[in-house]
């Protein structure tokens, strides 16, 4: 499974909010993917805060963070991460 994610590095908390889901189009198959805002205490300083991203994830998806990985936006607030 993938999802979008826009992070917001350098924040006072940490939280997950889920903002859009998957729409369907006419013939019943997904279109988009699922769209999170994150907020994570870690700077945007030497990765830091896409291991904070991984770890808030997990926690809120409920699943191991070894199973989350960042497939693009490694340097960007914008992110596709890929759930296994």
């Amino acid at each position: 499974m993938k999802i979008l994610v826009k992070v917001k590095a350098g924040a006072k908390r940490e939280m997950v909010e889920r903002v859009g889901e998957p729409a369907l189009n006419t013939r019943g198959t997904k279109v988009l993917m699922d769209f999170y805002n994150v907020w994570v205490k870690e700077p945007a300083v030497d990765g830091k805060a896409n291991e904070a991203v991984i770890r808030a994830l997990a926690k809120h998806l409920k699943v191991p963070a070894s199973t989350i990985k960042i497939k693009s936006g490694r340097e960007s607030r914008q992110k596709v991460i890929e759930i296994i």
